[in-house]
């Protein structure tokens, strides 16, 4: 049977360690994740409003076989500075590969549109991420609190409260997957009516509430719900798992993975969103059965923790800025 690790988060992944930085007057964050060693990783955009940086790099024809870390940053294109921010304090750290005399360290980035919550954004001609990338590299470790906190700080679900959310499964035989998401869809993470997640039936051990299926009196209404927010938007998030991938087997993974927000967000994948998912693979122990069925079970493995780092994000995160919390 597969499991919630000992901490239900990402960092039940064997040699994988997450930084979180905030600014509480702007009312955005970043999120580092950072692998002990460089790692195997792969990306996949679906959302039709994306902001990345080097996600063109992890495809599998391209040169680059190792990331040392991703970043999630709240910002719109502001935030993309945060992944120079990562490079440089991964550069103080002796990470990237030698370069002549320099060290080049290689981060992806993905980031979500929070600008247009309550935080000051009047920052001159110095917006705070680049220091921010900085802050939350250097900070990394194995715990972390979920809600308004990283890169989920400023984000909104709909109408509520968005976050950072973050769950993992361990199977019997050894294989550990984690997600870590920054939750900003344009779509609701709860079923019209009622206060019940979409992702209700992958709960697991009350996680996010315990509140179970809704029960309706007639049919389950199919319109997109008023809980849509158009045009601030963006959910992003990195699984990992400690199974050795290629490159193509890591993208395969982020692939799957996606269906994560499918079952935990409607709807999802839209003209306004910036969905992109990174796949990590620390590469601490072999697939011990045919490759193409043990890729199946990860990515498998991958969408069930994205659901619920989903449900996890909007469950945990509190009324900020006007935007009222799940629970608050």
């Amino acid at each position: 049977m597969n499991k919630p690790g000992t901490k239900n988060l990402i960092t039940d992944v064997d040699g994988i360690k997450i930084g979180n930085a905030e600014d509480e007057d702007v009312m955005t964050g970043v999120t580092a994740i950072v692998p002990d060693n460089a790692a195997v990783a792969g990306v996949d955009v679906r959302g039709g409003g994306p902001g990345t940086r080097e996600t063109e790099a992890l495809n599998p024809d391209c040169l680059v076989e190792r990331v040392d870390a991703v970043v999630l940053s709240g910002g719109s294109v502001y935030g993309l500075e945060a992944a120079a921010g990562a490079v440089m304090a991964l550069a103080k750290l002796g990470r990237g590969f030698q370069m002549k005399v320099i060290r080049v360290p290689i981060v992806p980035s993905a980031v979500l549109f929070d600008l247009g919550n309550a935080g000051n954004k009047e920052w001159g001609d110095m917006p705070p991420y680049r220091r921010l990338g900085m802050a939350a590299v250097e900070t990394a470790g194995d715990d972390f609190a979920l809600g308004n906190i990283g890169a989920g700080y400023g984000a909104a679900a709909g109408r509520i409260k968005g976050g950072l959310g973050s769950a993992s499964l361990i199977s019997a035989d050894g294989v550990q997957v984690g997600a870590v998401f920054a939750v900003n869809p344009v779509g609701s993470v709860v079923i019209p009516g009622t206060r019940h997640f979409w992702a209700w039936s992958f709960e697991q051990d009350g996680e996010y509430g315990g509140f179970g299926p809704p029960e309706f009196q007639g049919d389950m209404p199919l319109d997109i719900p008023a809980e849509s927010r158009l045009a601030e938007n963006t959910t992003i998030g990195v699984v990992a798992t400690n199974v050795t991938l290629t490159k193509s087997e890591a993208k395969r993974i982020a692939i799957m993975a996606h269906d994560g927000l499918a079952r935990a967000i409607r709807p999802v994948h839209t003209p306004f969103d910036g969905d992109s998912i990174f796949a990590i693979s620390t590469e601490k122990k072999e697939l011990s059965e045919p490759r193409p069925f043990g890729v199946a079970k990860i990515g498998a493995m991958a969408a069930d923790c994205v659901a619920r780092s989903v449900a996890r994000a909007v469950y945990n995160a509190r009324s900020l800025g006007g935007v009222p919390g799940f629970m608050s």
